[in-house]
């Protein structure tokens, strides 16, 4: 009878390859939905930001209509590109949300310097969790 020989080395490779091609799936799930979803999300997310006096704008509109071309683009950023912008705050929480990631480093990285926007207002932590309490529903689906 042969005798089978399991090293460890190729089935721990073939477990994290199984992990990193359903977390790829799950992240392109998402993507696809935020933008299927785009107005609804970007109408959400700016009231959220505005309500827990977040962001201080004069002119929800402008942002809304940003916040939702950020949505649709989001499917067709390059992995790169997404891994430097999320880069900063990848140690923020434990299991993050990739989406509510790049929107926090989108708020904090880009849209300060929008002409809309007053202020900023709250820490990293305090803007990831105003952000991931719209796109925690991409998740769970």
């Amino acid at each position: 009878m042969a005798k089978v020989s399991i090293s460890p080395n190729r089935t721990t490779d073939k477990t994290i390859r199984t992990i990193d091609r359903k977390r790829e799936r799950e992240r392109k799930k998402m993507f696809h939905r935020a933008k299927d979803h785009d107005q609804e999300f970007s109408v959400l997310l700016i009231q959220r930001l505005v309500d827990r006096e977040i962001i201080e704008t004069d002119n929800v509109g402008v942002l809304q209509e940003d916040i939702a071309a950020q949505l649709g683009k989001l499917p067709y950023i390059e992995d790169f590109d997404l891994q430097m912008k999320v880069a900063p705050l990848r140690t923020l929480v434990q299991d993050p949300n990739i989406v509510s990631l790049y929107f926090t480093q989108y708020l904090i990285e880009d849209l300060v310097n929008h002409p809309a926007i007053q202020d900023i207002f709250g820490d990293d932590l305090d803007i990831y969790r105003a952000v991931d309490s719209v796109f925690r529903v991409l998740r769970q689906e």
